[in-house]
């Protein structure tokens, strides 16, 4: 892993765009079984069933405890902290000075002064980055992900239980009932004589629960759920499927962080980040300015989260911000008729159209394809896939409010033009493929039900 900082690698290049779009970063995949039976059924489980997808991997752990947690935590988030007591979760969400999304993850409030921030490392660079240079009594313990992890298993299991039958599956694997409790609350229970702590969440549109505890108690509670879920069709989901999940809830993954501008801030964050920690960035959508890849938290559906009740890097930026929403998030179904020609192009003489790796399509950690109505863009396409349970091709986008009517009719640009020098890049043609306007969620079941249960 390459010890050069971003700040030196941009000096090198001279462009951010230049830099990220040809970046030489492996593929992101996740360090997990990629299947258990095939991608299909179990995408199938979450919708049918229940599916059990291992989340002790591929994530990254940021544990901060002390008496100014809270308060390091609040400076840097636009979600507001009123009533955020232990046994609660949020999507905590991060911005830069001048309020464009660093990213996302999920703040676990364990216990009294105990935080778990969980999730890619964009957000948890940003925290620690500001830990270790600001006046905060704070003591931080971060668990990388098991890609990149020096040594050891993680600190943490985590499962996840996605379906229908989740509920009744997890209660017959307790020693006890389940307690009622409220989307993105914890409950604790007992499995196989381990405390095991619950979170009421959903990743796939579908109800369920992430479980977790330390990882000397993992596999004694796996056994136990994997038992008990012979009764409710339990089938355990690999890192291809779980790697769709997010298609049909609407999470946009992988936003590109907004750290290149000018403000001293920023500057030092580039200093102090490795270039290691950046991922690249693919697709049509190929401006020559940075700042154009930028999205704000009303672009992606966060608008719901913003609360300006406290102050927090990035608030006057973003304060200027509200109420002028230009994007909606939305999902982009993709004709399949132009989906089919741009596979089977790889079939004939070539270039073709940029290969289609199923289920999950994205090629580059940020993906950023353009949207067009009558050649003219008005949006992005996100994050990409095949959802077996509706058989068909989807993207989540970000696309002008005017055009978000779902039904509307636009066109993605699919490949890149010239071609990058990214390694998942193979020499290829741009192609155009029709797609139709709906809501984000898509899974009507998502969209009206699963928050309430």
């Amino acid at each position: 892993m390459s010890a050069e900082t971003l700040a030196a690698a941009l000096a090198r290049v001279g462009s951010p765009v230049d830099l990220l779009r040809n970046v030489a970063t492996r593929a992101h995949t996740f360090p997990v079984t990629p299947e258990f039976t095939n991608w299909r059924s179990e995408q199938r489980a979450w919708a049918e069933s229940c599916a059990l997808l291992d989340q002790s991997h591929h994530m990254t752990d940021l544990f901060l405890s002390g008496p100014d947690a809270l308060r390091l935590l609040r400076d840097l988030a636009v979600n507001s902290f009123e009533g955020f007591g232990p046994g609660k979760a949020k999507q905590y969400v991060a911005v830069s000075p001048d309020g464009y999304l660093i990213g996302d993850a999920i703040l676990f409030h364990l216990d009294e002064g105990s935080f778990d921030l969980v999730g890619h490392p964009m957000v948890l660079d940003w925290v620690q980055f500001h830990l270790e240079r600001g006046d905060y009594d704070v003591t931080a313990e971060r668990d990388d992900n098991s890609a990149v992890r020096a040594s050891g298993p993680p600190v943490l299991y985590r499962y996840e239980l996605q379906g229908p039958t989740a509920l009744a599956l997890v209660e017959q694997a307790s020693d006890g009932p389940v307690p009622t409790t409220k989307f993105f609350n914890m409950a604790e229970l007992t499995i196989a004589g381990h405390r095991v702590r619950a979170l009421r969440h959903g990743m796939a549109g579908q109800p369920g629960f992430e479980l977790f505890g330390p990882w000397a108690d993992g596999q004694d509670v796996l056994d136990a759920l994997v038992t008990a879920g012979a009764d409710h069709g339990l089938v355990r989901a690999g890192a291809k499927a779980y790697s769709t999940a997010n298609l049909e809830s609407a999470w946009v993954p992988a936003p590109l962080p907004a750290i290149f501008g000018d403000d001293p801030l920023l500057q030092a964050y580039r200093e102090w980040l490795p270039l290691s920690a950046i991922g690249s960035l693919g697709g049509s959508h190929a401006p020559a300015d940075i700042t154009d890849y930028y999205l704000t938290p009303y672009d992606v559906g966060y608008a719901r989260t913003v609360k300006f009740d406290h102050d927090f890097v990035g608030r006057a930026a973003l304060e200027a911000m509200a109420g002028q929403q230009r994007r909606t998030k939305v999902t982009l179904v993709w004709n399949s008729d132009d989906v089919t020609a741009a596979v089977g192009s790889m079939y004939r003489e070539g270039p073709g159209a940029k290969f289609m790796d199923l289920p999950k399509i994205r090629y580059a950690l940020h993906q950023e394809d353009a949207v067009l109505v009558g050649g003219e863009q008005v949006g992005i396409s996100l994050d990409c896939g095949y959802v077996a349970n509706e058989r068909l091709m989807l993207s989540l986008a970000t696309i002008d409010t005017a055009h978000a009517e779902p039904g509307t009719e636009v066109t993605v640009v699919w490949g890149e033009q010239p071609n990058t020098a990214k390694p998942q890049v193979e020499e290829h043609r741009q192609v155009e493929i029709r797609a139709t306007v709906a809501p984000a969620p898509f899974v009507q079941f998502a969209r009206d039900a699963y928050r309430t249960r």
